[in-house]
Formats: C-alpha cells, structure tokens, sequence
C-alpha cells in the first residue's frame, strides 16, 4: 500500500511548469522531481499547503492511494 503524488497531472491542468512550483513552494526541482517520481517516504504539511495553495487544489487532487494489487497493474514485470 502506498499513498502517490499525482503532481503532473494537476501542473498540467493548471499549465504550471515544476520551476514555477519549485520556486513558490520553497524546495528545489530536484526536490520536487524527487517528491514527483515517488522516491520520498513523506511531505510536510506545510509543503503541501504550499502546493495546494499554488495550485488552487485540495490535497485529494494530487494524492492517491494505491494498494499492492493496484501497484502490482501498473508496474507489470518487477517483483513484490
């Protein structure tokens, strides 16, 4: 089971680049790319209020629960 940020969808409706987010938000691209790709444990609250309020979204918008079976279709070939 894991929680997923779905950022590039909501940057992409909102016609909004990463370095602009980045940028108002207070982290570096390399930060957020790393937070986009799924390769952090956590986000602080504060860091999402910040997107949020950037993006003009609620923190449902870009999070996503997924469980294992789930996670298991969208990645075929690696193991558990």
């Amino acid at each position: 089971m894991q929680i997923c940020i779905t950022l590039d969808v909501m940057l992409a409706r909102r016609k909004v680049t990463s370095r602009d987010l980045a940028k108002h938000v207070g982290i570096t691209e390399q930060n957020l790319s790393l937070l986009k790709s799924g390769k952090v444990k956590g986000i602080r609250f504060a860091t999402l209020e910040k997107i949020c309020e950037f993006l003009e979204c609620q923190p449902g918008d870009i999070l996503q629960y997924a469980t294992e079976e789930e996670e298991q279709q969208e990645t075929p070939g690696q193991a558990a």
